[in-house]
């Protein structure tokens, strides 16, 4: 049983919470508590720290598992939560790549994000991405760390199914979808309202940052610009609200018209 924290292997899981440096260098990130380490693809596991408490409430879930013992003291410094649930997994990354996003069969509904910072909205496009059945996100360097803890929670899992990939050349992949025949659409405020649009061939959105919304360069790269239709006084919505609102009307348009 590990019972350190001073310990090499303990360190470095607790530097990997911490710094989206080393989570990108190495090639992983970190994953808490049982809902989420059991929906965990086993190929992508590299190493398992739980509690005694933890080893003996799973004992039968955890048959097959490869995994070391630690201390709950140890379990509450490596956790990112107030609460440690027992379980702390470090996860290597899955390798997506546009062509994955985009070859199915004429059904490509992509989110490219710019800029967003908040990981829970983060965490909210994830999980209605794969509730919506798109296909893939994009997001560039500016945007946050998809592989920060407090998004990983948010995502409930959706993290492990939901194709995405950071890309270092925004308006190039923008150019890749475009030669693929997919409509890209900008979540604009001086857009056309996007009830009256088409979204039932391959298309992709862009959605930009929280307060300042998409940069002038990438909603310019964009085929037609689009708004969220609003009553009352408020000038915007929430991003992954917004976001949300788009991959369920290319849904509803794919399915039930």
């Amino acid at each position: 049983m590990i019972s350190s924290i001073s310990n090499e292997k303990i360190k470095n899981v607790v530097h990997l919470r911490k710094s989206a440096k080393a989570r990108r260098i190495q090639e992983c990130f970190l994953v808490e508590g049982p809902r989420m380490f059991f929906e965990i693809p086993v190929s992508l596991l590299r190493e398992v720290y739980v509690t005694e408490e933890f080893s003996r409430k799973y004992a039968d879930r955890l048959k097959g598992y490869s995994y070391e013992l630690i201390t709950e003291k140890v379990c509450c410094h490596l956790s990112d939560t107030k609460t440690p649930q027992g379980v702390v997994a470090v996860v290597g990354r899955r390798n997506c790549s546009l062509e994955d996003m985009t070859g199915r069969d004429g059904k490509a509904c992509i989110i490219v994000l710019e800029n967003l910072q908040d990981p829970g909205n983060m965490g909210t496009v994830m999980r209605t991405a794969e509730a919506a059945g798109v296909t893939g996100i994009i997001m560039n360097k500016g945007t946050v760390d998809p592989y920060n803890p407090k998004v990983i929670r948010s995502t409930m899992g959706a993290v492990f199914r939901i194709p995405f990939l950071e890309t270092e050349d925004l308006a190039a992949d923008i150019g890749f979808l475009k030669e693929r025949g997919i409509a890209v659409y900008a979540a604009h405020l001086e857009g056309d309202v996007f009830y009256h649009c088409d979204f039932s061939r391959p298309c992709a959105f862009l959605v930009g940052n929280e307060g300042n919304g998409l940069t002038r360069e990438t909603a310019s790269l964009a085929d037609f610009k689009i708004r969220i239709p609003m009553e009352g006084s408020i000038e915007s919505l929430n991003a992954g609200v917004a976001a949300s609102l788009l991959m369920y009307e290319a849904l509803r348009q794919r399915r039930w018209s």
